[in-house]
């Protein structure tokens, strides 16, 4: 069983050039047999809040079809982000795209200062993954800096915790720090995604990474490189490696 972080650059608002880049990511995990594979919060939009209605994705929305077909193509979940319409509420989520054609949402259940006026929360939509010897939970950005968070998904018996986030050059530490104590602390093994490049009028902090259960930061990606972080057990233990882009540009096989 293997499950990666994509660290990926994407522009706000592109959606059909940001989903090009996301198959670009999955391309090479499919080269490398990867199972599951999480991109950062929004993802498919690029980071927004005024733009989030405008930009806003249906629950079935065609746009997604694409990564559908690959899904289904390469027995591969993809879980990508955007603005997401649900019961008429605008919600942060992730949409979990399974081969079987079976779609979840997870929705952000902790917003940042200002994301309010713009976004609902909620605790509702909070599915979790079953997949070989894995349980896996989800979080956006926010909800690990509410420690609550990855405490609930230890109690709920996941063995990988999955943050996508946009975290700045600024912040990506304090994140790096939360991380690896929410790893050691819950004996919880984490691979979080974060954006490279500039979004939002920020520059993004990358080093998307893995800290396995005793707080142990395995591997990183650097704060500039689009790439994957990937996860594998084996003999029961999770054990970490990274693929940079630039070193993997296989003809397209999707």
């Amino acid at each position: 069983m293997k499950i990666a972080a994509a660290q990926i650059d994407v522009t706000i608002g592109l959606i059909n050039n940001n989903i090009k880049t996301h198959i670009k990511l999955i391309n090479v995990a499919v080269k490398e047999k990867v199972d599951v594979i999480i991109f950062p919060e929004m993802s498919i939009t690029g980071y927004c809040r005024e733009e989030g209605a405008m930009l806003a994705f249906s629950k079935n929305d065609s746009r997604l079809n694409s990564l559908r077909e690959i899904a289904a193509l390469h027995n591969i979940i993809i879980i990508v982000g955007a603005p997401i319409v649900l019961e008429k509420k605008l919600y942060i989520g992730s949409f979990i795209i399974k081969p079987n054609g079976v779609e979840e949402v997870y929705t952000k259940q902790y917003l940042h200062l200002g994301e309010e006026v713009f976004y609902e929360s909620s605790f509702l939509y909070n599915p979790q993954i079953n997949i070989g010897e894995e349980k896996l939970a989800f979080a956006i950005c926010a909800d690990i800096d509410k420690e609550a968070h990855p405490k609930q998904a230890k109690k709920d018996k996941a063995t990988l915790y999955l943050p996508s986030i946009f975290f700045s050059k600024e912040g990506i530490e304090k994140g790096h720090e939360e991380l690896k104590m929410y790893a050691q602390k819950y004996a919880l093994p984490i691979l979080m995604s974060n954006f490279c490049g500039e979004h939002w009028n920020t520059k993004a902090g990358g080093k998307s990474a893995f800290w396995n259960e005793k707080g142990e930061l395995i591997i990183s990606l650097n704060d500039e490189e689009e790439g994957l972080v990937i996860v594998e057990r084996i003999n029961g233990i999770l054990k970490g490696s990274k693929k940079n882009y630039d070193n993997f540009r296989y003809d397209f096989i999707i």
